[in-house]
């Protein structure tokens, strides 16, 4: 995260507009905030912080809201941070406005207006900003996914309260542990350890029973097989179980693979007689076919022979016949 601009208005001790200029400060690489006491140093990073968060570090979150205000600021003067950030390589603005009292515009007293955020991003394609959102809630949870810290894990990492520092140089070696503990919530290593030890149990059942689903595949795998080989005398969670078994399995597949190919170059052979006793009973039935062909031949020839005496006595009839058709006109 880089922050580039940030304008502070009626917050804190600062009754009018203030702007911090990052990054000129930053040119140098390193900057010192310092001033005297009440000169408003923990201001700003309240300001950044609220910025971010919509909230103050530390004890100074509680009572928010009109507590923020400055009490130098005039009555028309509404308090406002914006902040000008970038962020996972994204350009943003931060404008929080906290609830206000101002001064009614008719009549006498005051009325109170409402807390306001708004979130906009820099498009560097079109050199404008963009409205993303004004929301509260969703403001700070796309800060929060941002920067991968809540507003607690922040102001103990980056914002390191004032007071809690002091006292920290000052205090014994057991002090200063415990004073740690609370500033960096060193109790989550322990929940950080309780759950890597829940983690590695949950890995060890899911290692058991991924053993014994394994087990079971090589059982039937052995049952299908149907051969002598002996699979390993295993139970689930034993070390080198899944070796073992990867390797009776590899055997098994050699075997397997083996007895395929036999079965293969049978069926090959299996497959050459039977297109060969086809071939022969293709043979043997256009035989059959051509035998019945001249069977039926030879009947056909012996009924014709039968009655080629009767068609010749026929035929000399038939030519009688049309000699005699020829006379029949002479004749009428």
């Amino acid at each position: 995260m880089r922050l580039h601009r940030l304008d502070i208005t009626a917050f804190g001790p600062f009754g009018g507009t203030q702007t911090v200029d990052f990054d000129e400060l930053s040119a140098a690489g390193l900057f010192l905030l310092h001033g005297p006491t009440g000169a408003g140093k923990t201001s700003v990073l309240d300001a950044v912080c609220y910025a971010l968060y919509g909230a103050v570090p530390g004890a100074r979150q509680n009572g928010q809201g009109m507590t923020l205000r400055s009490d130098h600021a005039a009555p028309g003067t509404r308090t406002g941070i914006r902040l000008d950030l970038t962020v996972a390589g994204r350009r943003l603005e931060v404008t929080r406005l906290p609830p206000w009292q101002r001064p009614k515009k008719r009549g006498t007293g005051t009325t109170t207006d409402k807390a306001e955020s708004r979130l906009r991003e820099y498009d560097a394609t079109g050199g404008t900003w963009k409205d993303l959102s004004r929301s509260h809630q969703e403001i700070g949870e796309e800060i929060t996914r941002l920067l991968g810290m809540s507003r607690d894990q922040f102001c103990q990492v980056v914002l390191l309260p004032q007071g809690d520092f002091a006292r920290f140089l000052r205090a014994d070696a057991e002090a200063r542990g415990k004073l740690l503990g609370r500033l960096f919530d060193t109790h989550r290593f322990a929940e950080a350890e309780k759950r890597l030890a829940e983690r590695r149990r949950t890995a060890e059942a899911d290692v058991r029973d991924g053993d014994a689903a394994l087990l079971a595949d090589a059982h039937r795998m052995q049952q299908a097989a149907g051969d002598a080989l002996p699979l390993p005398d295993l139970t689930p969670g034993d070390p080198g179980l899944a070796d073992a078994v990867l390797s009776w399995a590899a055997v098994a597949r050699s075997t397997a693979r083996e007895r395929l190919t036999v079965a293969q170059c049978a069926r090959t052979a299996a497959e050459s007689a039977r297109a060969t006793a086809e071939r022969l009973l293709d043979d043997v039935r256009e035989q059959a076919r051509l035998q019945c062909r001249f069977a039926e031949a030879r009947e056909r020839a012996a009924l014709l022979q039968d009655g080629a005496e009767a068609h010749r006595r026929a035929q000399a009839r038939m030519e009688r016949a049309r000699k005699a058709e020829a006379v029949a006109p002479a004749l009428d």
